[in-house]
């Protein structure tokens, strides 16, 4: 099994405003030190970039989408927290607006899988309604991977090789921008 993460965000400004400028200039190299992370396995991006800031799932121009996959829970807890990446903790209040509400979720799925968008979404709203749950949890109150849970069937069919980048080819909002 493996840990996916959905993280979602609303940004202070639009792309392009200096207010997030920072945020946008570094996401490059913050992405590249996840795919050299020990136990990263796949990360979200759109059609036509490197990252996923396009995409547009919730229909809010500024709510940003970052989903990845990872072999465990402790792999994925050093990149967020142990790592550099920590450096863009320490900065989220600069460029993210208090949601106010849940915007991490955690779940396994079978290893040789990909998460869709559409799941990742059903699985925050699932944590925000009834929370922590094995279907949906946190890295507060996390759950272990069933190991005879039957494989979840996907309408999505995974274009990527392990350690790689994923482009999400599911429909999107008409508020997805280029």
């Amino acid at each position: 099994m493996h840990l996916a993460q959905l993280n979602i965000g609303r940004m202070v400004a639009p792309q392009g405003d200096p207010r997030v400028a920072a945020f946008y200039a570094g996401l490059d190299s913050i992405n590249a030190l996840a795919e050299r992370s020990p136990g990263f396995v796949w990360r979200l991006v759109d059609k036509d970039s490197n990252d996923a800031t396009s995409l547009r799932p919730y229909d809010d121009p500024d709510l940003l989408v970052n989903m990845s996959l990872w072999e465990s829970r402790e792999t994925l807890f050093d990149y967020v927290y142990r790592s550099g990446h920590m450096d863009y903790i320490r900065r989220r209040r600069e460029w993210f607006v208090s949601l106010g509400e849940v915007f991490t979720v955690l779940w396994w799925v079978p290893a040789g899988q990909l998460p869709t968008i559409e799941d990742a979404m059903t699985r925050l709203a699932h944590l925000r309604d009834h929370g922590p749950t094995p279907y949906a949890f946190t890295f507060r109150r996390a759950f272990d991977p069933d190991p005879h849970a039957a494989p979840e069937t996907r309408a999505h069919a995974a274009t990527s090789t392990p350690n790689g980048p994923h482009t999400e080819s599911a429909p999107h909002t008409a508020s997805e921008t280029a």
